[in-house]
């Protein structure tokens, strides 16, 4: 009994310490990505990624693949991200009862999208003209991959911390993090952002959901419990 314990907690401990290292390796890779990406953009010369990214996916082009890249780029729009993030707010509100989680979204979300554009207008790059689709607005990084590394990240946490069958939660985690990459390489098949763009979203947006969900565990733990949910609470018995 004692050993089965210890066991358990060695093997905590270990996951532990896996996590903890893959996040800050995820951390510091987004960090020089971001960075290095950004000095490029202002240097103002241009990248050869940048010209490689559009001739790939330029050799995949088909009146099948535009169709799917139009509606895999519609699971990184507004018109898509903000009911879903709202029904996911609802479920940690009112279903699963837990509201850090449901906390968690609109911190996560509404962060990105202010973050977005305030680098937009700082680095003040111009779009690449499309010839599939309308697109306005400035370029880097691209909006659509930060904010969908963003929400996505988040749900992969949530898969990660919440869903106990192994296979599950390894399947939610791989097929939501290729769906992420495969909405970055919407917006370069589209042409309405640069392949450097696309990057430094995804790196924005990892970057942003690992210090949204550190600033809040750090709150979680100095209140020292979890929030009591509204339709939890009950009126104080008289005495």
């Amino acid at each position: 009994m004692i050993r089965t314990f210890y066991k358990r907690i060695a093997a905590s401990a270990a996951l532990f310490t896996v996590e903890l290292v893959f996040i800050w390796l995820l951390f510091l890779v987004c960090i020089i990505v971001f960075l290095y990406l950004g000095r490029e953009i202002m240097a103002g010369d241009k990248v050869w990624l940048d010209e490689a990214g559009f001739a790939f996916a330029a050799s995949l082009s088909s009146p099948f693949m535009d169709g799917f890249i139009k509606f895999i780029t519609f699971f990184g729009s507004g018109q898509f991200l903000t009911p879903a993030a709202l029904a996911l707010i609802g479920f940690y509100l009112f279903v699963r009862k837990h509201r850090w989680n449901s906390l968690k979204v609109p911190v996560v979300a509404l962060g990105s999208i202010t973050l977005n554009l305030v680098l937009k207008y700082f680095f003040d790059r111009a779009r690449p003209m499309s010839p599939l689709v309308e697109a306005s607005g400035l370029s880097f990084p691209s909006g659509h991959s930060m904010v969908a590394a963003s929400f996505y990240g988040l749900l992969i946490y949530l898969a990660w911390h919440n869903v106990k069958d192994v296979r599950l939660r390894n399947t939610l985690i791989v097929g939501l993090s290729i769906f992420v990459l495969l909405i970055g390489f919407s917006r370069i098949y589209l042409r309405v952002h640069y392949p450097t763009d696309v990057l430094a979203g995804l790196a924005a947006g990892f970057l942003w959901v690992i210090m949204g969900i550190s600033v809040l565990h750090r709150m979680e733990r100095v209140s020292g419990k979890e929030i009591t949910p509204i339709l939890m609470e009950e009126p104080a018995e008289k005495e």
